[in-house]
């Protein structure tokens, strides 16, 4: 079924992770209408891959969504540069585990009217970095289903600075994490 025009973009933005290269992996696809109107989330943990295979699995569950749906332009929104230079043709497929997924990517690029792939950097790609997540971290146990779908709320740590560096009073702040520092009242 065609929605609305056949003019109408859906923006597919796509993310693949993997814990060591290879290790637990999986994607995430967050779908969206040119107006920001969200159509859909996709997530799949895919076992012990590559985070390339990871990233061209998101990329076929959403042309796979596109082409399902009825979505005839389809522009898609990556952090995988790698996979975007080779869809684009600017990068060869040398990869024997990628070659069939580039070649699926490719017949159903081929059945839509117009496709068009785009490289951003990781902040830009949030909500499929989340997704991604979230789908390794069910695959592994390491979140119930209903906690990784919930934001935790922020954790309340106390420490100092000193000569600009940051010291904890107790505890530790885990890897990628984005603090606030705020003066205490006095």
């Amino acid at each position: 079924m065609l929605h609305e025009t056949e003019e109408s973009w859906i923006i597919a933005y796509c993310d693949g992770g993997s814990r060591g290269n290879p290790g637990p992996a999986g994607y995430g696809v967050y779908i969206e209408t040119e107006d920001h109107i969200k159509l859909a989330e996709l997530s799949e943990y895919l076992g012990k891959k590559t985070n390339n295979y990871a990233e061209y699995s998101g990329l076929l569950a959403s042309l796979e969504f596109a082409v399902e749906e009825g979505h005839p332009w389809l522009k898609v929104v990556s952090d995988s540069e790698l996979m975007v230079k080779q869809i684009k043709g600017q990068y060869q497929v040398k990869s024997p585990e990628l070659r069939p997924l580039y070649e699926e990517a490719k017949r159903r690029i081929a059945k839509l009217k117009k496709f068009q792939i785009t490289h951003v950097l990781r902040e830009k790609n949030r909500d499929a970095d989340r997704l991604a997540n979230e789908a390794m971290d069910k695959g592994t146990g390491k979140a119930p289903a209903a906690a990784a779908s919930a934001p935790a709320p922020p954790k309340l740590m106390r420490g100092f600075v000193k000569g600009g560096v940051i010291h904890l009073l107790e505890g530790e702040l885990p890897e990628g994490v984005f603090v606030r520092i705020q003066r205490e009242g006095r």
